[in-house]
């Protein structure tokens, strides 16, 4: 396996949480199953698409802690996924103030959501043998 298919499968699984969540939160707050249906459908193309990318920045990055590292890659993409999600509650409402009310309710949930997702796929190896022994390979030549 390669951390393409890693990246993909956490995104797959996010989302599945991310718009079960979408879905009940614009059913709770909107009033509207037939509105929450059509955001979560859209959320799930944009959203797998912006997350992978997330993913793969991150991947990059310099911070090591873990706690660290997942708690600004909790901010960080829920910042993108908020802004997402307004945009959507506005394109399928017309109406800015409930994007910003439906993106603000669920900017709660899906923070704590997302945080345990990361601590669950810290845990999974899957995708990341090749990558550490390479990573291993590469520092012991360099000393």
């Amino acid at each position: 396996m390669n951390l393409n298919s890693r990246h993909l499968l956490k995104a797959i699984t996010w989302r599945i949480i991310g718009t079960m969540d979408t879905l009940v939160l614009a059913y709770i707050f909107i009033g509207s199953i037939r509105i929450g249906f059509m955001i979560s459908i859209v959320e799930i193309l944009t959203k797998t698409l912006l997350y992978f990318y997330h993913e793969k920045f991150w991947f990059k990055s310099t911070v090591i802690k873990s706690r660290k590292r997942h708690m600004y890659k909790t901010f960080s993409w829920r910042f993108i996924a908020t802004c997402d999600t307004i945009f959507l509650g506005f394109i399928f409402t017309s109406n800015f103030v409930i994007g910003f009310k439906f993106g603000g309710l669920e900017l709660l949930t899906k923070m704590f959501l997302y945080y345990i997702h990361e601590r669950v796929w810290y845990r999974i190896s899957f995708g990341l043998d090749k990558h550490r022994r390479i990573k291993t390979n590469s520092r012991l030549k360099s000393k």
